[in-house]
């Protein structure tokens, strides 16, 4: 069973009237008519995780993200709207996941760029379906690009948090495409050599988080704008435990090494400074293992930077009215 909640007022520090003060709850809060622009999507899941006996919390995320987003500052080119939440309840994962499709396809074709916050990983297999489905989209060559220390590629009977690039490896190869899949911040002691061939098998380049320091940030965003000359369109998908653990404590499976922050802002500054990003989810936040809302600030900050990138390359396209959750 899915649930659906229509988006809440946002409530944020408050400066005084004028778009010198304007925060991300202002720009909320008073949507700019027919423009398109930012699109917030909560996916309350714990269910992926539960299947992959991670710790469970994830669902309470997209509440924590929004939390943390909505007093940071916000310029009169951040056009944003809450679509609401869909929960999963009961156990029903896929569900759940094709109701996120359906709204991810809705947004995408009104013109906006959506950013769903997960929830698990298993937030994936949703965007992916709502990828698949958007008019927008057809005939075009998409990109998966995953921030993280995991390739989700798991071989499971039961789809969980941990399979769902495998779900769209499967589905694509049924459709006659290849899977077009590169991972920044693989741990290799976090993936099994099964889950190494399996990322052979499906030809997905990846770089490893040894290979993502400070000192290697133009390497990584040489690997990035490679994959970006490959492909029409990109989903970008971070999961939070790509960080270090130190700054993402937050999370099912925190890091030991992990990628610095400054490496993984980089690469959205650069994904969202093209037009070909057309989707964005933030996964894997855990508030009840959080540290001073440490994870959730690190998750506001990533979009508050894809945001303001996607801004300066946004095109004013008509876009027909999006319809919050009810």
């Amino acid at each position: 069973m899915t649930t659906e909640f229509s988006p809440l007022p946002w409530t944020g520090r408050d400066d005084g009237p004028g778009p010198q003060h304007r925060r991300w709850h202002h720009a909320v809060n008073s949507p700019t008519t027919g423009e398109a622009g930012i699109a917030l999507l909560g996916f309350r899941s714990d269910e992926g995780v539960r299947r992959n006996n991670g710790r469970v919390g994830a669902a309470d995320a997209p509440a924590a993200i929004r939390t943390a987003l909505s007093s940071l500052s916000a310029d009169s080119s951040l056009v944003a709207t809450d679509l609401g939440d869909i929960a999963v309840a009961d156990g029903d994962l896929e569900s759940g996941q094709r109701t996120l499709g359906t709204a991810i396809a809705a947004a995408i074709d009104s013109g906006n760029l959506p950013i769903v916050l997960g929830g698990g990983h298993e937030t994936a297999y949703g965007s992916y379906l709502g990828l698949r489905s958007s008019s927008t989209m057809a005939g075009k060559k998409l990109g998966i690009l995953n921030l993280d220390a995991h390739f989700d590629l798991r071989s499971d009977p039961v789809p969980s948090s941990g399979t769902p690039f495998l779900q769209i490896a499967v589905a694509e190869t049924a459709e006659g495409r290849d899977l077009e899949y590169r991972v920044v911040g693989i741990s290799e002691p976090n993936n099994t050599a099964k889950l190494f061939d399996s990322a052979a098998e499906f030809n997905v380049k990846y770089l490893r988080d040894e290979e993502c320091g400070l000192a290697n940030v133009e390497s990584v965003k040489a690997f990035v704008a490679d994959f970006l000359s490959e492909v029409d369109a990109l989903y970008l998908t971070i999961d939070l435990d790509v960080l270090p653990g130190h700054l993402a404590p937050g999370v099912s499976a925190p890091a030991a090494l992990g990628v610095p922050f400054e490496v993984v802002l980089a690469v959205c500054k650069l994904v969202a400074n093209t037009p070909k990003l057309v989707h964005v989810d933030v996964v894997e936040l855990n508030p009840r293992f959080d540290t001073d809302n440490r994870t959730a600030r690190a998750a506001a900050r990533l979009i508050h930077t894809i945001a303001a990138a996607h801004a300066n390359t946004r095109r004013t396209v008509p876009a027909s009215p999006i319809h919050p959750a009810n």
